[in-house]
């Protein structure tokens, strides 16, 4: 089924095709050298940002007030107005999963549900946490490109103030979405405006948000505030962190109890100190933005390598840093010997390749010239 991914490459530490090794020291430290080759499974498999790097070594000196007290999370807030508009305000967090947990709670009651499609990462990928952690009834939509419309909301508000049915609070869509494809600015506008006649709430799953700032040539500010969003989920680590997300609110009225949700969900860093560095250095510089569109740009090299292929077809736009091919079953099995990436849809023969922000040039034409040799088998 999609989303379920399946992976033939090999089961050791070691990238498969690749030189990896590793070894302990007499120090009793593990050291592993890089691979010659990289994969196309997933651009959380990159490593951190060197800019991050630095960030993170910059925030180590002295001491800091620890839980959010800290000078880093106290500027971060800044950044963020920048970028979002002067009512944003930013919650540090680990990681995605618990970003979204946290922000459908804070907009939400025991009794509501969340509408989201059937292929959103909080339907499928983040094991029932929304649901068995946030309590919340997942209310899902069919789409084929995995974007919600603002006409697919009416029906769940026939059933407002029905006693027997979770009340559809909250509208959830993905920037980019599931399947690699991106919202418009008018798009979002469109659900933001149904949603809210509704007197839904708005939230943005937005683990690639700045893939999708990227592809559409906006800012922030005019994608998620200006449309009338209410909260989002910001990802950080698909983009070159180290480890860190955020809740940021655009909407004060519409949430409660952040930070006690935060703390209760386990998303609390004792040292946000390192977390808010890294999303400074993240969003300054335009960093996030070189990032995001040269992992854009490596996708679209690489669908375009193999778009011409025999026996290949790109079953969806690429429109972020993902390509879905289809290809036969036995020649993605055979490249998944020597590079790491995965099964969509097994019975279409569909794959999904993921472009990272260290991605090259010459990863790509390698991984292009690797499907070539063997489709011409």
């Amino acid at each position: 089924m999609p989303g379920t991914r399946t992976s033939y490459g090999s089961a050791s530490t070691a990238a498969p095709g690749s030189d990896e090794r590793a070894g302990v020291g007499h120090d009793g430290l593990v050291t592993v050298h890089d691979t010659e080759s990289r994969g196309f499974a997933s651009d959380n498999y990159a490593g951190i940002h060197p800019e991050i790097l630095t960030a993170i070594e910059r925030a180590n000196g002295g001491h800091q007030v620890a839980y959010g007290g800290d000078d880093y999370t106290a500027a971060l807030q800044d950044v963020i107005r920048s970028h979002f508009g002067e009512a944003a305000q930013a919650f540090p967090v680990f990681n995605g999963t618990g970003a979204n947990v946290v922000a459908l709670q804070a907009v939400t009651d025991r009794w509501d549900g969340v509408v989201c499609t059937t292929a959103a990462h909080i339907n499928v990928d983040e094991c029932a946490a929304p649901e068995r952690m946030g309590g919340l009834k997942l209310l899902q939509v069919e789409t084929s490109d995995g974007k919600l419309r603002p006409d697919q909301l009416d029906a769940f508000a026939l059933k407002h103030d029905d006693e027997h049915a979770a009340q559809a609070r909250v509208v959830s869509i993905t920037q980019t979405t599931e399947l690699g494809t991106c919202y418009s600015v008018e798009e979002i506008a469109a659900v933001s405006r149904r949603a809210h006649d509704l007197g839904m709430v708005v939230h943005v799953d937005g683990s690639r948000l700045s893939n999708a700032a990227a592809s559409l040539g906006v800012g922030f500010r005019e994608m998620v505030t200006d449309t009338g969003v209410d909260l989002l989920s910001f990802g950080g680590t698909k983009n070159g962190l180290m480890v860190g997300e955020a809740v940021i609110v655009l909407n004060p009225d519409a949430v409660r109890g952040m930070k006690f949700l935060r703390k209760q969900t386990m998303q609390l860093a004792s040292k946000m100190r390192f977390i808010s560095a890294q999303l400074m250095a993240l969003l300054s510089d335009d960093l996030y933005l070189r990032n995001a569109s040269h992992a854009n740009a490596m996708a679209q090299r690489l669908a375009e390598g193999v778009r011409d292929l025999p026996g290949v077809s790109i079953a969806r736009p690429v429109q972020s840093n993902s390509v879905f091919p289809v290809l036969p079953h036995e020649v993605s099995r055979r490249l998944m010997e020597s590079f790491l990436f995965y099964f969509w849809d097994e019975t279409a023969g569909e794959v999904r390749w993921m472009c990272a922000f260290d991605t090259t040039e010459a990863d790509v034409d390698a991984f292009v010239a690797a499907v070539r040799q063997e489709i011409d088998c």
